[in-house]
């Protein structure tokens, strides 16, 4: 066991997520590529961007803190990360598959969500305002993704409960029209 400072709570915390960032990045465009989805591949493409300039906001705030984030390894990231390339492995590509990747990418959004946040507070109280901004900039911009994966969601099972509503009244139109064109015996 070893003493630590506040300070050394903040400057693991920011080499974790630093690794969380990376591990997205080399993930969402996996997860873009299994989607079937044209929202869904745009959402994951677009929080690729964002991810990239968030990586950049951490090493803005190792700068300022005059230190180089180090190769600490986010065990965390790295079996959400997962869950989410087996889904791939296990579900043909589909609205299904398209929900499971969903809820892969919100746990991780949920993930960064919690860890900006503590990290954001934690920055302000020891009097890291610069650092504290640009976490509270990625913090809003996990929250909108988050959001952004929520309307996805509800448009794909919205279209595909409307799919299984169509289907139901072809196979009614397919009926009637076989009840008008089958005759009644003895009748022309």
């Amino acid at each position: 066991m070893k003493d630590a400072k506040f300070e050394d709570v903040l400057r693991e915390g920011l080499e974790d997520l630093y690794d969380a960032e990376q591990q997205i990045v080399q993930a969402l465009p996996k997860l873009a590529k299994a989607a079937t989805s044209e929202d869904l591949v745009t959402a994951f493409q677009d929080h690729l961007e964002e991810t990239k300039e968030q990586v950049q906001r951490l090493t803005k705030i190792f700068e300022g803190m005059g230190e180089q984030p180090s190769g600490k390894r986010c065990a965390g990231m790295q079996g959400l990360l997962k869950e989410g390339e087996e889904l791939i492995q296990k579900i043909n590509p589909s609205p299904a598959l398209d929900i499971a990747l969903i809820a892969a990418a919100q746990k991780v959004e949920h993930y960064e969500i919690s860890a900006y946040g503590s990290l954001r507070t934690l920055a302000e109280v020891l009097g890291q305002q610069d650092a504290a901004d640009l976490l509270e900039e990625t913090l809003d911009e996990e929250k909108a993704a988050d959001d952004t994966l929520t309307e996805v969601a509800e448009t794909i099972l919205q279209g595909d409960a409307s799919d299984e509503d169509e289907d139901e009244e072809d196979i009614e139109d397919d009926e009637e029209v076989e009840s008008e064109e089958t005759p009644v015996k003895g009748k022309p």
